[in-house]
């Protein structure tokens, strides 16, 4: 079993590097590590030692034993930290590897949410409506969905979406691409 999992580490770098569009060069620089370990390491011609995998995990910003997808062991709960932005609660569905992640997102009553700012970046989003109501904007067009409804657009549209209650929130689950993570959660 240790060596299936070293046998993945390689690929799994690869594509956490790609994910983020970042060039050999690029991570190299970030993490101090040269291009051409980086390079053997995605292609598993060395295997990962800890002083290689904790810069990259940084660069990441995920734990080592997700980076290298170690097996889990004990409580296989996900331990949900809130995130605060623009007057929203962002609760992270799982841990972060890359790709699509899954938000629960709180709206507060409208009468506290912050300003509205459309964003735009690459990709699709898509959300599901848990509880109340809320306003999704696309460019000049608002549409208003309830409990139930889901809703999935060209984030290239300039978008914004807003509780559309004054007096109680709504919570929605939303999937965010690393961009779009990036834009509404990380600002990284």
């Amino acid at each position: 079993m240790d060596d299936e999992v070293l046998r993945a580490v390689g690929p799994r770098l690869r594509g956490f590097r790609q994910s983020l569009g970042l060039s050999l060069d690029e991570l190299s620089a970030r993490s101090g590590i040269t291009a051409s370990t980086i390079s053997r390491l995605e292609r598993g011609l060395v295997r990962p030692s800890l002083e290689q995998l904790l810069p990259l995990a940084r660069v990441y910003g995920l734990p080592l034993d997700e980076l290298v997808a170690a097996p889990r062991v004990g409580d296989p709960r996900v331990h949900l930290k809130p995130v605060r932005k623009h007057g929203l609660t962002f609760i992270p569905l799982g841990v972060h590897v890359g790709g699509i992640r899954g938000f629960k997102v709180i709206y507060p009553p409208s009468g506290v949410a912050s300003t509205v700012k459309y964003n735009t970046h690459p990709g699709r989003g898509w959300f599901y409506v848990l509880s109340g109501t809320v306003t999704l904007a696309l460019s000049d067009e608002r549409t208003t969905l309830g409990a139930g409804e889901a809703a999935e657009f060209a984030t290239t549209t300039p978008h914004w979406i807003a509780n559309a209650h004054k007096d109680r929130p709504a919570e929605i689950i939303a999937l965010y691409s690393v961009q779009g993570e990036r834009v509404h959660v990380t600002d990284i």
